[in-house]
């Protein structure tokens, strides 16, 4: 969504319209996201105040993935200690975790990092001190920065998580989030959509387009955010499209229905 179709607390003024054709269209969409910082309800609340309209199940984000895999390829790790926001851990419990306190004796099964805006000093050694006492390690994305309009540097996921990797001497375990193929596996599923059928649309591609491509959907990529021309030209990732933004893309799908 950020660098797509808002940057941090501005909308683009294609965003609106581009979301109107594609329900005159028939196209459907689902808000994605690696940002771990906000709930889905607190995303239903953000593009609300923006003045989009849109339910709880058009989302889906890096926390829902890493919920997603914890369930399926760790079903023993019930306790959590969750460097992430309150609104990240919040979710978490509500999806049957229990979340550790930030105290030596309440041991975790596995250590879950996200995007913490609100991240602390004291919290950042708890958590070199579970990976280095050999708990999980998994990240909800790799991001290094989140995207914003403010004049500054937000500090995200995959920084913190070298950090960590300098502290403890370990990598996360798994990382979730896009490009993960993952992310979008359940919405094949639930859309019943081949690949083929998916178009991933975002502005980065070292997770957006490398996520299209490892799982054979549609890259497109729009230059509204952090990469370039020149970078997409000289990557080796490559989209299948690319546009200047959405109002670009609205017209080429106007022109090929």
């Amino acid at each position: 969504m950020d660098g797509t179709i808002y940057s941090g607390g501005t909308l683009f003024s294609d965003t609106v319209p581009f979301l109107k054709l594609l329900n005159r269209l028939g196209v459907g969409y689902t808000f994605l996201t690696n940002n771990s910082s906000k709930s889905v309800s607190d995303y239903v609340a953000h593009l609300q105040r923006m003045g989009i309209t849109a339910a709880a199940d058009e989302f889906f984000t890096s926390t829902q993935a890493s919920v997603e895999y914890l369930r399926e390829e760790m079903p023993k790790a019930r306790r959590l200690f969750v460097l992430g926001t309150e609104s990240m851990r919040k979710e978490i419990a509500s999806a049957g975790f229990v979340v550790t306190a930030d105290d030596p004796s309440d041991e975790p099964d596995a250590v879950l990092v996200g995007f913490d805006t609100a991240l602390t000093f004291a919290r950042l050694c708890r958590t070199a001190h579970w990976i280095r006492r050999g708990k999980p390690f998994i990240a909800s994305h790799p991001d290094r920065v989140c995207p914003t309009d403010e004049p500054t540097v937000l500090v995200d996921c995959g920084s913190v998580c070298a950090a960590l990797k300098e502290a403890t001497g370990r990598g996360p375990d798994a990382v979730l989030g896009k490009p993960d193929p993952r992310m979008l596996r359940g919405l094949l599923q639930s859309h019943g959509l081949r690949p083929e059928n998916l178009a991933m649309v975002g502005d980065r591609l070292y997770t957006d387009m490398e996520m299209a491509r490892r799982a054979g959907a549609f890259g497109v990529l729009v230059l509204t955010g952090e990469t370039t021309l020149a970078d997409a030209r000289q990557s080796s990732v490559q989209p299948d499209l690319i546009v200047s933004n959405l109002a670009e893309l609205g017209a080429k799908l106007v022109e090929a229905k």
